[in-house]
């Protein structure tokens, strides 16, 4: 007996379609691409950007422009799979405005080439480097084979670019990472990175801070990619709650009408049936009545309820010479803009990252996936443009927790993950923040509105620039950051903080289920200490203005959301209009508009109001209980945390925290100051 799926809407977005994303410019470059090529001098470049933004040619652009230009040797294009080494095929780039052609002969592409990656792949990258030609692509695994083999420097004087640069990691045990960070001690190439993922290494560093620190940062965000698109208008997420096995409620979610790719669950998950095979006939025959196979391509027919014969392309099948032939189907070029080539596809470990199908309009993911970066990467199947096609979403199918499962546990795990996930994913698809604190100074800037009135120097404002998508949020009492770094982490990786804040178990336990919250020990204490950990080498102010531009930026889309859900989705809708309102509306609601009151916002508050109204009341209380059950009494680090709290509020106020204060925050900073006192007493911190 099943019952019936919940969905929880997390976000809706409606974008302006204004086609900037797919302009050109007299040197054949789209605006993401131009961008990028305006930082082409850089010697230390990272790109960050969506899927299906061009990053592949606006690599070739900045390539060749030094390689004739800036005088290094050669490009060596670094990819993490083989079939990504397609993306740098041939393109006659002047044909469109620019001063050459990108050619890589076919020698050089050792993607294409057969064989393994520890082999005479890696003698080849020896010979190339010998000669007089000019551009390499290979696979990560190829090149540090070829590091190891050669030394790193062997490549001086040359550029080494990395794409999918997510897969790298700062951790001594990720040899790419350890490789990248030799380059830049060495000093004697150029590197350009490329990520579509906002989660670089998930809850590891990709580069160590002083690595880091040197790379110049082109951001073109997907607000600015899905507003400037020409056909897609409208993005969903959400996240949707069964019980039973999942082919039972499927077709609940799954629409045959829309072109969609089924990941089913990893074979190690809870979702999983152990048989992937039979989880693939099961989805099948929940489709329809199966006709057979095409000859040519591979793929299933299958003949659906309102009697269209759907094709579905199934790469979850063991043999591999079938599961080839499929994907050599649907690589087809040939086939690329024909939307009736094929309509589902079913994947297990394939059709994710660089996987390029422009009609896909609904990415379904069963069982929660650990890696914010493969999620990221799943939705971009689906938020490529493409003629008629106006809306796209991501759907991601988990099982309830059940009372009498022995893994309950791990149910309540992936569901706070999801959660997690979903709150990010807010964050990635929102227009930038810029917060600026509000002092007699303050003024209206050029090229933002400031909504119905214009700019009102009494009060905080919000201003919004359509063109490049960022609102400007002014803020009373905010820090600013003092050095270079903190100034770069609060400019572009904000997500990044949010990413480990969002996937602390403590801070998710509690800001879900904890009734007896202060908003402050999570947007203070905890996340201060994330700030602490991740960027120790940052002075206090600095970690204090980094944790205030996070809290806000995680707070105001928070209070955005709630407008965005109720937004039209009517042709009227122009830009991200209902995000853009809800935090101007938060603006105008509150006497003003000041980190105090942001800090008492439960980040957590709106995510759990949502899921009260969607799970079952049953689950909702197993999750509850399951969660209480681990809930301690202060821990010596949670005190000392409060005590830092308490000294500075006795700093500000010229007073201690009063334990019988009315004010929540003020009685639990006296507490955790007596706490820290006692446990110091006790030698608990030697």
């Amino acid at each position: 007996m099943t019952i019936e799926v919940k969905s929880i809407p997390s976000v809706s977005v409606a974008y302006a379609r204004n086609g900037n994303s797919t302009k050109i410019n007299r040197l054949g470059m789209r605006p993401m691409q131009e961008r990028a090529y305006e930082r082409r001098g850089e010697q230390y470049l990272l790109i960050k950007s969506p899927p299906a933004s061009g990053k592949s040619r606006a690599l070739m652009f900045i390539a060749l422009d030094k390689l004739q230009s800036q005088g290094l040797k050669q490009a060596i294009i670094v990819v993490p799979e083989k079939s990504i080494g397609a993306s740098f095929h041939d393109e006659p780039l002047s044909k469109f405005g620019f001063s050459a052609d990108w050619t890589v002969s076919p020698k050089w592409n050792l993607c294409d080439a057969p064989g393994s990656d520890n082999g005479g792949k890696v003698n080849s990258v020896g010979t190339f480097l010998e000669s007089d030609d000019q551009v390499l692509v290979c696979t990560h695994a190829t090149f540090r084979f070829a590091v190891d083999k050669f030394g790193v420097e062997k490549f001086d004087d040359r550029l080494i670019a990395v794409d999918e640069f997510h897969h790298v990691s700062a951790n001594p045990d990720n040899k790419l990472g350890f490789h990248l960070s030799q380059f830049v001690a060495r000093d004697k190439v150029h590197i350009v990175a490329m990520t579509g993922s906002y989660f670089r290494g998930d809850a590891e560093a990709v580069l160590a801070p002083q690595d880091e620190a040197k790379f110049d940062t082109v951001t073109y965000t997907y607000y600015e990619q899905l507003n400037g698109y020409e056909y897609l208008k409208q993005l969903d997420i959400g996240y949707f709650f069964y019980s039973g096995p999942y082919a039972d409620d499927i077709l609940k979610v799954l629409d045959p009408a829309e072109k969609t790719i089924v990941h089913i669950p990893s074979v190690n998950s809870r979702e999983s049936t152990k048989d992937k095979i039979k989880e693939v006939e099961h989805i099948i025959e929940a489709l329809g009545t199966w006709q057979g196979t095409d000859p040519v391509t591979s793929f299933q027919l299958v003949k659906a309820r309102d009697g269209r014969v759907l094709k579905v392309a199934d790469l979850v099948d063991d043999d591999a010479a079938k599961r080839d032939r499929v994907a050599a189907a649907l690589k087809d070029p040939s086939q690329k803009n024909n939307r009736d080539h094929v309509d589902i596809i079913i994947a297990l470990g394939m059709a994710k990252e660089g996987f390029d199908w422009i009609w896909c309009e609904h990415a379904l993911t069963i069982g929660y996936r650990a890696s914010l970066t493969e999620i990221v990467q799943i939705i971009g199947r689906a938020t490529r443009d493409a003629p008629g096609k106006t809306r796209a979403r991501f759907t991601n199918l988990i099982a309830e927790p059940d009372a009498s499962e022995e893994a309950v546990t791990e149910a309540v795990n992936d569901t706070l993950k999801a959660i997690a996930a979903s709150l990010l994913m807010e964050q990635v698809l929102a227009p930038r923040f810029e917060f600026k604190p509000k002092n007699p100074g303050s003024g209206p800037v050029d090229g933002y509105e400031y909504g119905d009135g214009g700019y009102d120097p009494s009060k905080c404002n919000v201003g919004f620039n359509p063109q490049t998508g960022q609102f400007q949020i002014e803020i009373k009492g905010l820090m600013e950051p003092k050095s270079k770094e903190a100034a770069r982490i609060c400019r572009e990786d904000l997500n990044e903080v949010i990413a480990a804040f969002v996937q602390d178990r403590v801070a998710i336990e509690r800001g879900l289920f904890d009734e007896e919250l202060v908003a402050e020990e999570l947007t203070q204490v905890r996340l201060g200490k994330i700030i602490k950990d991740k960027y120790p080498e940052l002075g206090d102010e600095d970690q204090e203005a980094v944790r205030q531009h996070a809290v806000a930026a995680l707070n105001l889309t928070q209070h955005a959301k709630q407008a965005a859900l109720q937004a039209t989705t009517e042709e009227k809708v122009v830009a991200n209009t209902a995000l853009i309102d809800g935090v101007r509306r938060f603006a105008m609601d509150v006497r003003e508009l000041d980190i105090d009151l942001i800090d008492r916002i439960n980040p957590f508050g709106e995510a759990y109001a949502i899921l009260a109204k969607t799970m079952s009341e049953d689950s909702l209380k197993q999750v509850q209980a399951a969660i209480a059950a681990k809930r301690t009494s202060l821990t010596p680090e949670e005190a000392k945390e409060l005590a830092v709290r308490a000294f500075k509020f006795k700093k500000e106020r010229g007073r201690l925290p009063s334990i019988s204060s009315a004010d929540v925050w003020e009685k639990r900073m006296a507490e955790g100051a007596a706490a820290f006192v006692r446990f110091k007493d006790e030698g608990r911190y030697d």
